[in-house]
């Protein structure tokens, strides 16, 4: 790797990583939002959902309007990334669980949508033999941002507003250090227009399953991400006192949620010499696996769930970088950057739904149930994969 391509790939990380911290805050803080402001379950689910659905929006109006493949990627997702930014920072003077602090939280997801799709195009630019393991650690970069807002949360303690602080500071380094970033030989850029590219989706093959194998995929990923530090404490607390089970669950989803972020990076590097259909699918039936076995674990020894969550968390996340590499390799280069984005608008719409309606699953059947319900979508997934790869 170059120095040139090898300073902008890490610059662009970095950018990714802070930017993406805002995803998960409303998360991470809902605990010492809940001990403050009394809210609905319903009011609780949406501060989460809120930002998939405005991700959805945002990423929808993005591909179809060709914004990754028509500006300079750069100053959007610099942008993007300000932006979110300062509409996460407006949680700090919005009653908690209020209409104004879920409608922020719309707008940041809305506006994320020019951050990690337009990383992707960024990414794929700068490479094609080895686009498994730049994508993958871009992913690896938004994984680990992911997490972060659990780890501000416990340094924090129980001021959640340090959390929305720091966080949106990440975010708006993160939209200025992406000027620094340099744009990759494979670099495509569209020369007008054109949102009949989006029907490349349903009539390329190739590019159809691996958006299905995307869908299974998501199914199962933000459920997971957004409630496993909820549903940990439910389940350590049949062994450990209540405010010793929410910190240790705050530690199992940070550290799940950054396996996921290493294991991205050295599946990019396998899947570029096996195949990225291989790797999908495998770290589909381990993810699967692993939800089937924690909600077999759960309320049992504290040791046996954190483990198995640990490496839930580190196979649920290698396979999301190969379905976007996926239709990078196998669309027209000029359209790949709306084609990602529209593979992430419909998978988070998809998400959407899970991330609300899974603590109200959970409160009628338990988590257990709804764990295996999750290994509903990496089945679905595997099927995909293992039809894509029949084409190769």
């Amino acid at each position: 790797m170059s120095a040139g391509k090898a300073a902008s790939i890490g610059i662009l990380l970095v950018a990714e990583c802070f930017a993406m911290s805002l995803w998960f805050v409303s998360a991470a803080i809902l605990p010492g939002m809940v001990a403050e402001t009394a809210m609905s379950p319903f009011r609780q689910a949406a501060l989460s959902s809120g930002v998939q659905a405005g991700f959805v929006a945002g990423a929808l109006v993005s591909a179809v309007l060709g914004v990754p493949d028509r500006f300079d990627p750069r100053r959007v997702l610099g942008i993007a990334a300000i932006l979110a930014g300062l509409a996460n920072l407006t949680l700090l003077v919005s009653v908690p669980g209020s209409a104004a602090a879920i409608v922020a939280r719309f707008l940041t997801g809305a506006l994320l949508a020019g951050v990690y799709p337009v990383g992707m195009k960024i990414a794929v630019g700068w490479g094609k033999s080895d686009r498994g393991f730049l994508v993958g650690s871009l992913l690896g970069a938004l994984i680990l941002g992911s997490a972060l807002p659990h780890l501000f949360a416990l340094t924090g303690g129980s001021e959640w507003r340090f959390t929305v602080a720091i966080a949106s500071a990440a975010a708006i380094v993160a939209g200025l250090i992406a000027q620094l970033v340099s744009l990759g030989p494979h670099h495509a850029r569209a020369a007008r227009f054109d949102p009949g590219a989006v029907a490349t989706a349903w009539t390329n093959r190739k590019v159809r399953l691996a958006y299905a194998g995307y869908f299974g995929h998501m199914w199962e990923l933000y459920a997971m991400w957004a409630w496993i530090a909820v549903a940990t404490a439910v389940s350590y607390r049949a062994s450990l006192p209540e405010g010793e089970a929410v910190r240790l669950a705050s530690v199992t989803a940070f550290c799940a949620i950054a396996a996921g972020a290493v294991m991205s990076v050295l599946a990019g590097r396998k899947a570029d010499r096996v195949g990225k259909a291989d790797v999908a699918l495998y770290a589909m039936a381990v993810s699967g696996t692993c939800a089937v076995l924690t909600a077999l674990s759960f309320g049992g020894p504290v040791w046996v769930t954190f483990v198995l969550v640990l490496l839930w968390g580190a196979s649920i996340s290698p396979d999301s970088a190969q379905f976007s590499a996926l239709v990078a390799d196998n669309a027209p280069p000029e359209q790949a950057g709306s084609l990602m984005t529209l593979q992430t608008a419909l998978g988070f719409a998809l998400t959407f739904a899970t991330v609300q309606v899974t603590p109200v699953l959970a409160a009628w059947w338990g988590w257990p149930a709804v764990m295996v319900l999750m290994a509903l979508g990496p089945a679905f997934g595997i099927y995909a994969m293992a039809r894509l790869r029949r084409l190769a």
